[in-house]
């Protein structure tokens, strides 16, 4: 998988994701296989540039992977202005939202809400493909909404505008994150240009990986939300899709040590005070798939105000936990 001159080291994608994907959620899951690991998206708005927030998200110090930044907005000028500072920044890749569906985003005609004016995407792509001498590429829904599919059209937009490569979700806006994605259209977007095309949208298992890549002839794909207290999964489809077969599922012990190496990046990155209060959604992803003796751990580690209350309480739920399997 190519993308503008950067080699990937394999197909499997990390999608951008707010609040999520910041260096230490990045680091971890290039380190258990993702090829690229797309940072949080940056607001254009010249006003936050330098605020706090922006700047976290755009720290790359000590990443090992290709950096790619998400940028987001609606005028084409600040759009490329965002682009030129993030490149300047330590950006290797742009990449461009016009995916998300938060009503926030939608409700000032960015993200998603933007496939509704293929006029003014084309302004907003030729802008920053303009701004920068370095790859951008474009991450989208099929549609605005059921009826309004027009994912193939701006598709050629984007090619002819000098986009590296497309990821295409399979929803529309309007269907949020509900039901189950359909990745016909990204195979009938896949038809439709030669740029590379990435899958997105309930790749959740490597067999589902396996299906959409071969259903679609997509170039590669792209994880969201099933990768959240699970960065195995990207090692697990690798080896499914290159050998055939599963990989042992992580052990207790595993999750345990991946998680403790987790929170102590938080805790570096973030600060004790901010990296605990953000530690807490992490904690509770990766408990999800260590059943009930876990999550009902949660309330009280979710109450810890501190790096040490916050390890001594998850150490103490492992530990019932190993014993409960043990028995």
């Amino acid at each position: 998988m190519q993308i503008g001159s950067y080699q990937l080291k394999n197909n499997l994608i990390l999608a951008p994701m707010a609040g999520i994907t910041d260096r230490p959620f990045r680091e971890l899951c290039v380190q258990f296989g993702a090829g690229l690991a797309v940072s949080e998206m940056v607001a254009s708005n010249p006003a936050l540039t330098r605020h706090k927030t922006t700047l976290l998200k755009t720290d790359h110090n000590g990443d090992t992977g290709i950096r790619s930044v998400q940028i987001l907005g609606t005028d084409p000028r600040l759009m490329a202005d965002a682009a030129k500072l993030n490149a300047q920044r330590g950006a290797q890749i742009i990449d461009i939202n016009m995916g998300c569906p938060a009503k926030k985003v939608c409700s000032v005609a960015a993200g998603s809400a933007l496939l509704r004016d293929e006029a003014l995407v084309k302004r907003i792509l030729d802008a920053v493909v303009n701004a920068v001498d370095i790859p951008v590429t474009l991450k989208i829904r099929t549609g605005w909404d059921m009826r309004s599919r027009n994912a193939v059209e701006i598709a050629q937009i984007a090619e002819n505008a000098g986009i590296a490569a497309l990821t295409v979700h399979g929803r529309t806006r309007a269907c949020k994150f509900e039901g189950r994605a359909e990745h016909e259209t990204v195979k009938k977007v896949k038809q439709s240009v030669s740029i590379p095309v990435i899958a997105n949208g309930d790749i959740d298992s490597p067999e589902q990986a396996r299906f959409v890549l071969d259903s679609t002839g997509a170039d590669a794909i792209m994880i969201g939300r099933a990768a959240q207290g699970n960065p195995w999964l990207f090692s697990q489809i690798s080896h499914f899709i290159n050998h055939g077969k599963h990989i042992e599922k992580p052990t207790v012990t595993d999750i345990h040590g991946t998680l403790m190496s987790h929170l102590d990046k938080l805790y570096g990155f973030y600060g004790n005070a901010s990296g605990v209060r953000i530690a807490r959604k992490h904690i509770a992803w990766y408990f999800k798939h260590l059943g009930s003796v876990a999550q009902d751990a949660q309330s009280n580690i979710n109450q810890a105000q501190c790096p040490s209350h916050q390890i001594a309480l998850i150490n103490s739920a492992f530990n019932l936990l190993t014993t409960d399997r043990a028995a």
